[in-house]
């Protein structure tokens, strides 16, 4: 899986550690739907804290889809409802 950090660069994520990802994934998704900036601001840092730990960077000129897109590390919530309605509001 292909996770692109926004400002960051695309890292790909082993089959083995999807799982743990997603777990965290869910956290942010609750914390955006709820509205809860501080919890969203501490599941934003998990998810892009796992995503460098267990994923692989991939050199900045390489072109590939992302499967998930996770937000700029400083974003805020209001930032991310905005991006997510841009995009369609199917990644994180």
């Amino acid at each position: 899986m292909i996770v692109r950090i926004l400002g960051d660069g695309q890292f790909e994520v082993p089959e083995a550690d999807r799982e743990s990802l997603h777990r965290l994934e869910e956290v942010l998704d609750a914390a955006l739907e709820g509205d809860d900036e501080a919890a969203f601001t501490s599941a934003l840092a998990a998810v892009i804290a796992e995503v460098r730990r267990v994923g692989t960077e991939l050199a900045p000129d390489t072109f590939t889809a992302s499967d998930r897109v996770v937000p700029f590390d400083d974003a805020t919530l209001a930032e991310t409802k905005e991006l997510l309605a841009g995009s369609g509001g199917d990644d994180h």
